[in-house]
């Protein structure tokens, strides 16, 4: 059993991660840290704590969710792993590599799991795409496309239009799944570029942002994404030399393989109700049984290294 402490009740909190972590069976959950202790009323029987240090030093916790604003995540998490926490952090890993290097580095120190909510990992049509790439299914991969369109209007979500707070726009935002997705593809990216731009809204962060990022096998990707559509578009397509295989929408459970014959196969491979209960349930197992991580924080941060590099671009 792991008794959990989880960092933040903001909206992506409330509607999965804590329903994951009730309905996980190894799990329990065990305390709450929120600038306001009304908000843990809702959880009857998990203890509220408004101090991180005080929160650490319950000798029952054993594994931490850190779901506070990305420029938390590497306090919280360093501050949770030297105290001896196995640590689940939610994307993207930090503000910046450096700051995502640190927390790689105080896990490696520790001895504690650190692994990053990239939660699409875990999806079966991603898994399964990776599997027919590795057999040859579209020949050479060359090119990847992935864009996510909308619109950003929630007042909860409003912490995400300070770069302080967030780091950036919808490149940090949506973005990092993108990328993340592209890694676990293909692995650890060559190099990086992008554009950064206020196409519609004048905010302190972008609204539009387009990263092209090469893999060894002089694979590109090309990942657009923007909060200044009323249309949304979650698309996700692999080419490869002999074939392509569309996953749109990413979010749905569709996978259609090409083939150069012009053959059309299509899966239905939906994934669980709640996006991140398979995070929650790896990362339970990987705590008790030591199966691997999805998203070992090693792999995580190469998203950082990407964002970063589209960022010193501009």
């Amino acid at each position: 059993m792991l008794n959990w402490l989880v960092i933040g009740i903001g909206d992506i909190t409330r509607k999965r991660v804590l329903p994951a972590v009730l309905a996980e069976p190894r799990s329990r959950l065990y305390a709450l840290l929120t600038r306001d202790p009304r908000k843990a009323e809702a959880y009857s029987g998990v203890l509220a704590f408004t101090d991180l240090n005080a929160a650490l030093r319950d000798l029952a916790i054993d594994a931490v969710y850190v779901a506070s604003p990305v420029v938390m995540h590497a306090a919280h998490t360093i501050a949770s792993v030297r105290a001896g926490k196995h640590v689940l952090c939610e994307k993207p890993v930090a503000m910046n590599y450096a700051q995502a290097e640190s927390m790689a580095e105080a896990a490696r120190e520790s001895g504690r799991l650190l692994g990053i909510a990239y939660y699409r990992r875990l999806y079966p049509k991603l898994i399964r795409t990776r599997q027919l790439i590795a057999e040859g299914a579209i020949g050479q991969p060359v090119l990847v496309e992935a864009n996510y369109h909308g619109w950003l209007e929630s007042p909860e979500r409003g912490w995400l239009k300070d770069p302080a707070v967030a780091g950036g726009g919808p490149l940090y935002d949506v973005g990092s799944h993108r990328i993340d997705a592209c890694n676990f593809l293909f692995g650890r990216p060559q190099r990086a570029t992008g554009l950064l731009s206020n196409a519609l809204h004048e905010l302190a962060v972008e609204d539009s942002a387009t990263t092209l990022i090469e893999y060894e096998g002089g694979i590109h990707a090309v990942v657009d994404v923007r909060w200044n559509s009323r249309i949304t578009r979650d698309q996700f397509r692999i080419i490869g030399s002999e074939g392509e295989i569309s996953l749109d929408p990413l979010n749905g459970p569709t996978l259609r393989l090409l083939a150069s014959d012009g053959k059309l196969t299509e899966e239905q491979l939906p994934t669980h109700a709640n996006v991140h209960y398979p995070a929650v349930e790896n990362f339970v197992a990987a705590v008790l049984d030591g199966v691997p991580l999805a998203c070992p924080i090693d792999e995580a941060i190469w998203t950082d290294w990407v964002t970063e590099q589209v960022k010193l671009a501009q």
